[in-house]
């Protein structure tokens, strides 16, 4: 049986070895940080989300159980969308704003195209996503959770993480549209 480096980082970091800590942040806190970033925008939120991050790692080690390459990661990474959500709820309302209504007037139901878009492009679109629908595009989109669990996390309503998830789609859709026909327009 193959044991993978992951595992081996893992069983290090369960015997609470310093140069584990060290090589683990060095390894992923490049990946935690764009996963932050998709749901904290202002750079030192980002990086004291993160560091709040790695204390609770720290904190429940313990807890983590290996179950196969990737879960290490997995794991991180769920400590990390908790600890941006619990910044995100500390810090602001998702109720709905005099923007969200104003929204509502130029909403569509196209679904966002995004063949010839960079990962860097999108990822500012979906970062200037008002901050209640970013978080539900990004619980709904990237972390797989239904509206029933994403109301539950950030104690809104389901129909609520429905609407605001139509929203953000809606808006993404638009922005680009709006790139697309930026672009095509700079080679006329």
């Amino acid at each position: 049986m193959k044991i993978d480096k992951e595992q081996i980082l893992a069983d290090r970091l369960l015997k609470k070895e310093e140069a584990a800590w060290k090589e683990l942040f060095e390894a992923y806190s490049g990946s935690l940080t764009y996963v932050c970033s998709r749901y904290i925008i202002n750079g030192d939120d980002v990086h004291d989300v993160l560091q709040n991050s790695f204390i609770q790692m720290f904190r429940s080690v313990d807890s983590f159980e290996f179950r196969g390459n990737g879960s290490l990661r997995a794991w991180m990474t769920r400590i990390v969308v908790n600890e941006s959500l619990k910044h995100i709820k500390k810090n602001s309302d998702f109720k709905t704003t005099a923007e969200d209504l104003e929204i509502a007037d130029t909403e569509t139901d196209e679904e966002p195209d995004f063949e010839e878009i960079s990962q860097a492009e999108i990822m500012e679109m979906i970062r200037s996503l008002p901050e209640g629908y970013r978080a539900v595009f990004n619980l709904y989109v990237f972390e797989e959770k239904s509206h029933k669990e994403i109301a539950e996390i950030l104690g809104i309503a389901e129909n609520s993480s429905a609407s605001q998830f139509h929203r953000a789609k809606s808006m993404l859709a638009r922005k680009i549209k709006e790139y697309k026909m930026s672009k095509t327009a700079q080679y006329e």
